[in-house]
This record gives C-alpha cells, structure tokens and sequence, in this order.
C-alpha cells in the first residue's frame, strides 16, 4: 500500500510515524511545502489528558515531549491590578519547531519519507492507494473537493494576532489591559526556557480605534505587523516588565471555524485543520490534528483490507470527540468577542469565574480547584450576605427572598417560595391575558423575551429587546433558543442595557443554576415549580 500525506505539520508527521508502525510494509511518503526549519507561530499546548493519549499511541514521542516542554497546574488572571490563581489545569507546552523537529526524526525513524519544498494537490498524487490531506487550514484538496465533504465556515468577529515574548510567564495566563483605544487581553504560556507565547484579542472598533488596521494581510506569509508590535508592547509593558515581542508572521486575524460534514471522499481522508478548527482557547489544533492522527491510523489497522470500511470508521472514531470540542470552543470564542464589556462590569473575582466558567459549571470548578471556587463564592457572599441562590434581590419594587423563582405562564407572574410575585407580561404571546397589539413592555412588570434557535437570529431580537427595554419593565426573562443564544440575551440586557435579567430553563439543575448566577450571566434564575424545587432540595 502507497499512501501520501500532504502536509508535515504534526497531525501528517504523527499519522506518518503511527501508520509505519502499525504496518510497516506500508510506504509513506510525506509531502511539505515549507523547509524542513520552516514554521509559523511560536508554541503548542496539550492538556495532560491529551499526553496520556499521545503517550498511548507512541511512547517515545511522550517522553521527547516531556523532556523538552514546560508543564504547569494553575491558570492565572490578571486585570486590574489584581492576579488570580486557578489550580487542577494541567497542561504542557512545547516550542512547535522544537515539535516539528522531533517528530520529523521520529518519522523517519520508523521509515516514513520526508520530502520538503515540495506543494502537491490531487493530480500530483494519483498512483498512491490513500491520500491523507494534511495540509491545513487553507487546504488546497480540502478546497479541489469541497463540493463533496460539506463544509461550512463561522468567522468570529474578535481580532487575533500573534507573538512571542522573551519575558517568561510560569503558566497559562490571561492578561487584561484596558488601553486609551479599548481592552486588549493576551493569552500567554511559556513555550520553552526564554521564550513564551503571547496572543493577543480584541474587539474590532478598539482594533481600528488604536490605527492598527493598515497591515496588508493579502501579502504573502513571512512579513509581521511591526506597528501593532510597537503599540502592544507599550501597552503591556508593566505586566511584561519591559521585554520585547518576537514576531514571525505575526499579523492580525479573525478565527475561523471549519465544521465538515464528510472527512474523505474516495481514497482521500483529510485531518486536522485541513477538515476542522477549534478555537484557540479550548483546544489546539495541534491537539486535534494528533488525535486525529491516532484514530485514522487505527481504523486503518483495523481494517488492513477495506479501505472505505477503514475511512468510515475514522470518522466514526474521530467525529464526535472534534463536534464536542467545537460546541464547547463556540462559547468560548463568544465570550472573548465580548471581553471588553466583562472586564467594564466586573469585580477582578467575578471577572476570573465567569471567564473559566464558560464551559464548565461551579461544581466541576470546585472539583478541580477548590480554592479558587471556595473564594469565588466568598466574594460574592462578601457583596451579597448570603450565597448565590439564597441572596435576595430587590426588584420592581418587590423583594425577593432568593434568586430562584417559578414562572408561571398560566397566570402571568413569577412566584418567589414566599409567595411573593411579580407581574410577567409574555411578549409575543398572544392570548386573552395578552392583548394581540401588545408589542411593549408594562412598567414595573417581568417581560418574557425568547431567544433565538442560531446566532443568526440575535440582531433581530436585539432590535426588539432594545425597543422593549425603553418601556422600562423592572426585569427581563430570557426562555427558549439554546444555552449559548439564552446565555447572550441575558448578557445583552444585563450589562448593554442595565436591565435585571431572569434566565428561564426547565433543563438547568441546581449546578448550573448556580453557576449562571455567581458569575454575573443572570440575576434570576427559573423554572417550573418541580424544577425549582429541586434546587431547593438538591
């Protein structure tokens, strides 16, 4: 069997060594358009769950990574002159030409043939039995055969660049600046013994704000933004002590998430970024592109005979775990979309919860880092006496003895366990307790507002929820569409709008219902009189 990888990043490198393993009468032949020393960007990270897989799958690879990466347990975040820890984050970098460099000795250890320089699409790779396009982002077989795979692309709205720095952060670091132009935050990691990663995010109109739109990015890779270099390292110059920002290819971007439906089509497969992205925040695609790595191999060694059957099972094999990192990584490019506004609102400590528990809940933060969960839930029980769901809230003019209160649609009130009510006026229902015309908020009453199935939907119900808050209702209640859509018109009207916010879910259980309350997402929490008795109860 004759397969081609085109592409010598670390998912071609690693499926290379993994296949010639597996069967070593296997030729493979790996195609790479740059120089062997070639790469752009500066590290990788890998959570150590990530190492015990890669250990799995090739132990020596393991414990080069070991022996030449940097590895650390807390996550740290700065803003406002403050630092916060958070503990139970094991992760591991490494320097991606220190990567490059070990895996390509690793590949042809085992035999696999390494030619560089060298840019191949599906006409120069016909007389070979399988085609694995491991050519990245842009992917040049992705794109000769995307009519047949599905693909669709999400571009988000936030601005990225990246650098490296020789000032030596200790860990993962989030780094929050508030400069004359707007919030700038830096994702920071030490890569290898002088030299760290340093990404930096923000939003569009502090980008151009600050003049930092001129670079032509249509230009070719190998020229850097040296202007946005200047002005980051001035502004970041305290938390840095001074240092410098090394560029390579460093120029500013929008992340763009690549969902595929179909990963192969005949005898080509493709991995990594070539078939799907991840944002930054939650998983490399470095880390994705390995794991894919490991189950394309596999699948073909358990089906040596049958190659459609050996592609279908990789997919199999390999989809879901990239569709449960890509759910969880929207969130969490949403959330650094809209930094700038948590970081106007928020005490450092609710800042620092809200931010890791984007996609994870207070209880499996309290898991994984007691201490930073024990004085998440001390500050707020320093500004509100009580903790999250017991703590009362004042609105309309009508005090509530907690946070958690039933909706009920029926008679058109939210009721606290006291007793206590507050008028709910249901917009867009139409019924003989809603008068059809009623398109407006009633002063001093909870208006329901439903959020939408997809993104796509927000501007619209921004529209209204903005013309709805004019009328000045004492509270908004947020039901319907998903999590995340719930999640961003609870944020539209609580912090763009001012207005208290009440997060309407049947399906959230006592966790997750203080999870949305403690770190600022709703004032309020409810749902039907079952459900919010078994908060009481849980």
């Amino acid at each position: 069997m004759r397969v081609a990888v085109a592409g010598g990043g670390p998912g071609g490198l690693f499926f290379a060594t993994l296949i010639r393993r597996a069967d070593p009468s296997i030729e493979v032949t790996v195609f790479e358009r740059n120089r062997a020393d070639d790469t752009f960007g500066f590290g990788v990270v890998f959570s150590d769950r990530t190492l015990a897989g890669i250990h799995e799958a090739d132990p020596v690879l393991r414990e080069a990574l070991t022996s030449r990466g940097r590895h650390w347990d807390d996550i740290e975040v700065r803003l406002k002159g403050e630092r916060i820890r958070c503990g139970g984050n094991g992760m591991a970098s490494i320097a991606r030409q220190t990567l490059l460099t070990l895996m390509q000795a690793r590949a042809r250890d085992v035999g696999a043939q390494l030619r560089f320089s060298t840019e191949v699409g599906l006409d120069d790779l016909r007389d070979h039995d399988l085609i694995v396009a491991a050519d990245g982002t842009g992917s040049r077989i992705r794109e000769q055969l995307s009519a047949d795979l599905g693909c669709t692309v999400e571009t988000a709205t936030a601005k990225f660049i990246w650098f490296g720095t020789d000032y030596m952060f200790d860990g993962l670091t989030f780094v929050h600046e508030r400069g004359p132009h707007g919030v700038f935050a830096v994702h920071g990691y030490p890569i290898s013994a002088d030299v760290s990663t340093f990404i930096v995010e923000t939003d569009e109109a502090s980008w151009r704000a600050a003049g930092l739109d001129e670079f032509d990015v249509a230009q070719p890779p190998g020229p850097s933004d040296l202007i946005s270099k200047a002005y980051l390292e001035e502004l970041f110059a305290e938390q840095i002590d001074g240092r410098k920002l090394l560029v390579n290819n460093s120029r500013w971007g929008n992340f763009r998430t690549r969902r595929t439906s179909r990963w192969h089509a005949g005898n080509v497969v493709l991995l990594g970024d070539a078939v799907h992205t991840a944002h930054f925040s939650v998983g490399s695609g470095t880390k994705m592109a390995m794991e894919d790595a490991v189950a394309l191999s596999a699948a073909l060694a358990a089906h040596r005979d049958d190659l459609p059957a050996a592609l279908a099972a990789y997919e199999a094999a390999a989809q879901p775990s990239v569709a449960a990192i890509q759910d969880s990584a929207r969130p969490s490019l949403s959330w650094w979309e809209h930094f700038g506004r948590y970081h106007e609102v928020f005490e450092p400590w609710q800042f620092a919860y809200h931010f890791l528990s984007r996609s994870i809940t207070d209880a499996r933060l309290a898991r994984r880092a007691p201490e930073f969960s024990r004085s998440s839930h001390a500050g707020w029980v320093r500004r509100h006496g009580a903790e999250p769901l017991q703590s009362p809230f004042e609105v309309g003019g009508v005090a509530l003895p907690g946070r958690a209160v039933v909706v009920d649609r029926d008679a058109a009130v939210l009721r606290a366990p006291d007793g206590t009510t507050l008028p709910l006026h249901d917009h867009g229902q139409r019924s003989r307790d809603i008068p059809a015309e009623s398109g407006r908020a009633v002063p001093g009453s909870a208006i329901m507002v439903a959020a939408p199935d997809g993104e796509t939907g927000l501007p619209e119900v921004f529209t209204t929820l903005a013309g709805l808050v004019d009328a000045g209702p004492a509270l908004v209640a947020v039901h319907g569409g998903t999590p995340h859509t719930r999640t961003l018109v609870c944020e539209q009207a609580r912090l763009h709008h001012g207005v208290p916010v009440l997060l309407v879910d049947n399906s959230l259980d006592r966790d997750r219902a203080v999870t949305a309350v403690l770190s600022g997402r709703a004032d309020l929490v409810g749902g039907s009189t079952e459900v919010v008795a078994s908060w009481d109860a849980a």
